[in-house]
């Protein structure tokens, strides 16, 4: 079972009859199209989260200039979004205004009630970029996480042994021909050390590079990672999403890793855009009661797409093929 809050207006589409499939795509994507917010030429790769009740999210959009920036976004329904025009404006901690959120692919993860921001940050080449804010109105920037050059970096929602816990995958300047993904801890989300490996890329789907996903998911049996995986084909890379379940108390350690994807590019949304044939899953929302899980992912980096499963299915799938 998932160790969280009920969330019963979770969006839901059941498995369409007799579909064998673990995952299912929603039958009205994309969910959010390039060119909802004015000049954007693409919104992809984005984190959802609910908060009193209805959702809010942190969306990447890149403008017709290609400028990368962090945009606020408000739903009663997690599927119809209204989206800001103006970019997030990040605040020094003296609340003094440090400028635009620029950037990309954000994830956002509740910790101890507080949200935390994080994205690929631009500091003499990509890091991990952190900021918080209590109410989505006001937005902190604290210090970069890592040196660069690092991408996607996930935060678990809860302390372990009173540490932040972090995934992310160290890369490269460039479109990153390698990675493997590591863990980080810190006590003060600002110094962050006792680095881990977790997992590294395999053969087949991901035998190029993968990278940490949307928020890990707790559950009985630890914590339910989805990821990206890539592999470099003659045709360039494809992006595929995997799926892995990691120690409760050590998460450093795989206990499970599916062998095959669960999810490849298939529908023309995800193989045709500004980068084709990606699928990009950058958060979840979850309900504990049922076992639902609603999943956002970025597809073909132009537009945001959703997908669903079932926590008892595919923890089992998980297992049988790891």
């Amino acid at each position: 079972m998932i160790i969280g809050n009920n969330l019963p207006n979770i969006p839901w589409q059941e498995k369409p009859a007799g579909s064998k499939e673990i995952i299912w795509r929603y039958s009205q994507n994309p969910v959010i199209k390039r060119d909802q917010i004015p000049g954007s030429n693409s919104i992809f790769n984005s984190a959802i989260v609910p908060m009193d009740g209805k959702f809010v999210g942190v969306f990447r959009s890149d403008d017709k200039a290609m400028q990368q920036h962090l945009f606020l976004g408000k739903s009663e329904d997690a599927i119809n979004w209204e989206l800001e025009e103006n970019p997030i404006q990040l605040l020094n901690q003296d609340g003094s205004v440090k400028g635009p959120a620029c950037g990309y692919d954000p994830r956002v993860c509740q910790i101890d009630g507080r949200y935390y921001v994080t994205w690929c940050n631009s500091y003499y080449g990509p890091t991990i970029g952190i900021a918080y804010s209590d109410d989505f109105k006001k937005f902190y920037q604290l210090e970069n996480a890592f040196l660069p050059c690092n991408r996607n970096g996930v935060l678990f929602p809860k302390k372990i042994d009173g540490k932040f816990l972090m995934l992310s995958r160290p890369s490269d300047r460039g479109h990153t021909p390698f990675g493997d993904i590591f863990i980080s801890q810190s006590k003060d989300m600002e110094f962050w050390g006792q680095h881990r490996f977790v997992m590294g890329a395999e053969g087949g789907w991901s035998w190029t590079k993968i990278g940490a996903g949307p928020i890990p998911i707790e559950i009985d049996e630890g914590w339910l990672l989805i990821y990206h995986g890539v592999a470099t084909t003659c045709n360039g890379m494809v992006y595929s999403m995997g799926a892995a379940i990691l120690d409760k108390n050590e998460p450093w350690k795989v206990l499970y890793r599916a062998k095959p994807y669960l999810m490849r590019p298939q529908e023309l949304y995800e193989c045709v855009g500004d980068v084709p044939n990606v699928v990009f899953p950058c958060s979840t929302l979850c309900d504990a009661k049922t076992g639902r899980i609603a999943i956002y992912y970025g597809a073909a980096d132009t537009v945001v797409a959703l997908a669903f499963t079932q926590l008892d299915e595919l923890v089992a799938w998980v297992k049988a093929n790891s």
